[in-house]
């Protein structure tokens, strides 16, 4: 049979930061360690306008990430490790509805006999420019799939600290998070990369069965990605926030998502309400070609020759 019998899952991939909570996951450390945030911002904002000066490209997450670091060095924030940030999740709060919005949608799609007999599944995974310890820690971590975000090493002192930046992920590189769920890289990375030559239908979960979900103009690079493959992009907001809404209202108006909402996943909420549908017309396409490609593969039964 073809493969598309083997195309059965459905990904929803978020961004985090104002998309599931309201504000930044850095927030809890600056809390812990008494750090005025605004202050910790304003001075990556400088940094980045003074590299820019000397460098011909700057990455605005490397330098969050190399001041994180400096704060340790410095003492602000001492003794951070991975323990400490996975630790500080716990104090995360999520928009309304979550994360039982997560369960919920996995349930609908298990549930439904219609997709239960074709093996359809769906997947949540998260890519953030924020840190994966934290995300971990947090209380959304077990309802998702796979998780992408920044990472540190620790030091080998006896007390270790956080020292080196491990992997970064940022705005752009977003887009290489989608194609390894795309090819599954995560599912096969002994087998796959994630630039691998791969025919569409060879591909674990087509861009047309992936909903990217997101706040804001950094996520275009992704909007751009996922939309132009055959995607679905959803654009959330914080209802006490008018330049966030205007923010979305514009990357509607330019066509560069497919819908727009509150971030309020409740169950009855505009937003709950249009993932879900979006997430059952895939399911019933999926039903659909893979019928059609039973019923092709088959063929039609032998009949007797009448004379």
């Amino acid at each position: 049979m073809s493969s598309i019998i083997s195309q059965n899952k459905i990904a929803l991939v978020w961004d985090f930061d104002k998309t599931l909570i309201p504000g930044y996951m850095q927030q809890p450390l600056f809390e812990h360690f008494n750090v005025d945030g605004s202050k910790f911002w304003k001075e990556v904002s400088q940094q980045e306008q003074y590299y820019a000066q000397a460098c011909e490209q700057v990455s605005g997450t490397l330098c969050y990430l190399n001041h994180v670091l400096s704060y340790v060095k410095q003492g602000d924030f001492a003794g951070l490790d991975n323990a400490m940030l996975e630790k500080l999740g716990e104090k995360l709060e999520f928009y309304p509805g979550l994360p039982d919005f997560f369960s919920r949608l996995k349930s609908m799609v298990l549930e439904n006999p219609r997709y239960r007999e074709q093996e359809i599944t769906l997947e949540h995974y998260i890519a953030s420019t924020g840190f994966t310890k934290t995300i971990r820690g947090s209380a959304i971590s077990e309802y998702v799939d796979g998780i992408w975000g920044c990472e540190f090493i620790e030091s080998r002192d006896a007390k270790p600290v956080i020292e080196q930046v491990a992997y970064m992920l940022d705005d752009t590189s977003k887009t290489r998070v989608i194609f390894e769920i795309n090819k599954g890289v995560n599912k096969h990375p002994d087998k796959i990369s994630v630039n691998s030559s791969m025919d569409s239908n060879d591909r674990r979960i087509p861009f047309e069965n992936i909903i990217y979900i997101a706040d804001g103009p950094s996520d275009v690079p992704v909007f751009s990605v996922v939309k132009r493959n055959g995607g679905k992009t959803y654009g959330v907001y914080n209802p006490d926030e008018d330049k966030e809404f205007k923010q979305i209202k514009r990357l509607q108006s330019d066509g560069r998502i497919d819908g727009m909402g509150e971030a309020d996943y409740s169950e009855r909420s505009s937003t709950s309400m249009w993932l879900q549908d979006e997430v059952e017309q895939i399911a019933d396409r999926i039903v659909a070609d893979r019928l059609r490609e039973l019923g092709s593969q088959v063929g039609s039964a032998p009949q007797h020759i009448n004379d």
